[in-house]
């Protein structure tokens, strides 16, 4: 294998498990490390800049970092019992959102430019459009933004239970982003793209969501159809208060993170009897699992392997649901099918159904000829990289983008797409994408002292409080998690590996001493020949067994061998440089922040 070239800003960033799982690549360690630290505003703009809704995020992301996390890797499990967990990063990111100074906040938000004499239009005012919105206003960008809505949000607002993210919460962070300035809220539904165009503007972004939730499609469902409702629609009325009530019997049929909002939603306005009822096994659910666990610690049973047949009812009133019991069956390539079990059906009474199935993209306002083609799923074609559609000023992101996944997501493809927009009128090739910014910095502070707390100790996650139950199922209102208060977020973020402070070592220093192999406590040091990496992979002191994650080759030691480092299960502890006779190993924090549209990005 050759050396490995650490000057490459993807090596290093990749090391950062938590921040390369991230769609918005936010740098974690380091805002964890500012939690710790007490330094709340600073954590908080670190993430706002990155991911533009730390609060809301702090609630409701779905956490893509988490099960990247360091923590959850390297623990022994004879010392842990149970499951090894990661850092509670979502809840910290939470932490720097609840104890921020407003006053401190509010005095590094940015302000928009002097207008440049161009206009964008977001279609859709959910996370996606309102990040491009920020990242292009303070360019002095006019940017209208048009929303069905009376409010800012979409589905964040619409779809989101309050008692998981206050509305005050949503007023705030969207706040931040129309109080840049240059931006114009248009309460005004689309019905015409080429409308939209008409308008002359110079660059449109469709941020509209995927707002369709897909029906039921069994015998019953039209002659009961006053009693089985979408669950995305349902959720919505609920929220503008057009619901407020429900059967005391109910049943939700889906497996994702919607049904587990239903549900809970469902308990709160008089479900008395509410189960989840999910056509695939318990593990393979889509819903998150701690929204599977609040479900199930809120006494709604989740029953599986269970496909709707027949909804019976009785001169139009819904008396329930027949269900066949089924299995998973694999085929050769390990795909899944889901076939009779031969047991006898089951049926379920009911006073309601909330169906929440799965969501789909909906495009009716989109005119054949205005120049938009589709795949044929009814996602538009767009190119992966610039999210430009085949309409030269038209460009996608969020779930309109490619389908329903989450907030953090609908956050990065804003980010990519404005860069697009700024490229594209600033008469540069969008497909040509600005590099990162990358810090490196040794944590130095004396010949055996770095400057970040490296102790490579068990600790076990913390829990977030929650409202007591009955409390909690009394208001529709009521916040359920409670958040993590000052001292449980410092001993949550002392769990952190610090996984950015990188072991970087100089093969002309060493003198092969091996008192780095001697004291590194995952024995993930190795000085041996030089080989092909799955051999070498085989020959180190504690083989590296993830082919994921890269090994770490130092070369230019005089006996013509190489050092092996397995970036798998590196704790960045910094025994092996505290212990290093020469100084051949060095701690260094390396701070890669994603560049966004902003005058970085032009050539100079």
């Amino acid at each position: 294998m050759k050396p490995t070239d650490i000057a490459n800003p993807d090596y290093f960033h990749k090391v950062v498990d938590c921040q390369w799982a991230c769609p918005a690549h936010t740098p974690v360690p380091e805002y964890i490390r500012l939690i710790a630290h007490g330094r709340y505003s600073d954590a908080y703009m670190i993430n706002w800049k990155s991911n533009v809704f730390p609060g809301i995020l702090g609630r409701t992301c779905d956490r893509p970092c988490e099960p990247a996390c360091r923590r959850s890797r390297v623990e022994d499990e004879t010392l842990v019992k149970g499951k090894k967990e990661p850092v509670a990063i979502c809840r910290l990111k939470r932490v720097a959102a609840d104890y921020k100074d407003d006053d401190d906040i509010n005095s590094k938000m940015p302000k928009a430019g002097e207008k440049n004499g161009r206009r964008i239009a977001c279609i859709g005012g959910g996370p996606s459009s309102l990040t491009v919105t920020r990242d292009l206003a303070v360019l002095g960008y006019e940017v209208v933004i048009y929303d069905q809505d009376p409010k800012l949000g979409g589905f964040i607002r619409t779809q989101i239970p309050h008692f998981r993210l206050p509305e005050s919460v949503i007023d705030e962070e969207v706040g931040y982003i129309t109080g840049i300035g240059n931006v114009e809220f248009r309460h005004q539904r689309v019905d015409s793209l080429k409308a939209v165009l008409a308008e002359g503007y110079d660059a449109v972004f469709v941020g509209s969501g995927a707002p369709r939730g897909r029906d039921l499609d069994v015998p019953g469902r039209k002659e009961a159809a006053a009693n089985i409702h979408i669950g995305l629609d349902w959720l919505s009325s609920v929220s503008f208060g057009h619901i407020t009530k429900v059967g005391k019997r109910v049943i939700v049929l889906g497996g994702g993170n919607t049904a587990m909002d239903c549900c809970r939603t469902a308990r709160r306005l008089g479900g008395d009897d509410v189960k989840v009822i999910v056509r695939s096994g318990f593990e393979e659910m889509k819903a998150s699992p701690w929204e599977k666990e609040d479900a199930i610690g809120e006494d709604i049973p989740i029953l599986n392997m269970l496909v709707p047949k027949e909804v019976r009812h009785e001169g139009g009133q819904i008396k329930g649901v027949l269900f066949e019991k089924v299995v998973a069956k694999y085929d050769d390539k390990g795909r899944r099918s889901l076939v009779p079990s031969g047991e006898p059906d089951e049926f379920h009474e009911c006073d309601d159904v909330l169906v929440a199935i799965g969501q789909e993209n909906a495009f009716p306002w989109i005119e054949k000829d205005a120049g938009i083609e589709f795949d044929k799923w009814g996602l538009p074609q767009l190119n992966e990289k610039t999210f430009a559609s085949t309409h030269p000023k038209v460009f996608f992101g969020g779930d309109a983008a490619f389908g329903p996944k989450n907030i953090i997501w609908a956050a990065a493809h804003g980010h990519e797409a404005a860069t697009s927009i700024h490229k594209m009128l600033i008469g540069e090739n969008p497909e040509e994408r600005p590099a990162p910014g990358v810090n490196v910095a040794s944590q130095k502070m004396g010949i055996h002292e770095w400057s970040y707390d490296n102790a490579p100790t068990i600790d076990h996650r913390l829990k977030v409080p929650h409202r007591p139950k009955q409390e909690a199922l009394k208001d529709i209102m009521a916040e359920v998690e409670l958040g993590f208060d000052p001292q449980l977020a410092f001993k949550e973020a002392q769990r952190c590996l610090n996984c950015d402070v990188q072991t970087v070592f100089t093969g002309q220093l060493c003198i092969e001493c091996d008192a780095c192999v001697d004291i590194c406590p995952m024995d993930c040091i190795t000085f041996t020949e030089n080989a092909e990496e799955k051999e070498l992979r085989l020959n180190l002191t504690a083989p590296a067994m993830n082919p994921t994650q890269d090994l770490y080759i130092g070369g230019d030691l005089k006996t013509k061998r190489v050092m092996v480092k397995d970036e798998d299960v590196c704790l960045h502890c910094g025994l092996c440089a505290e212990r290093c006779p020469t100084g051949a190993w060095d701690m260094r924090k390396y701070y890669i922040e994603m560049t966004h549209a902003e005058h970085a990005c032009r050539k100079q």
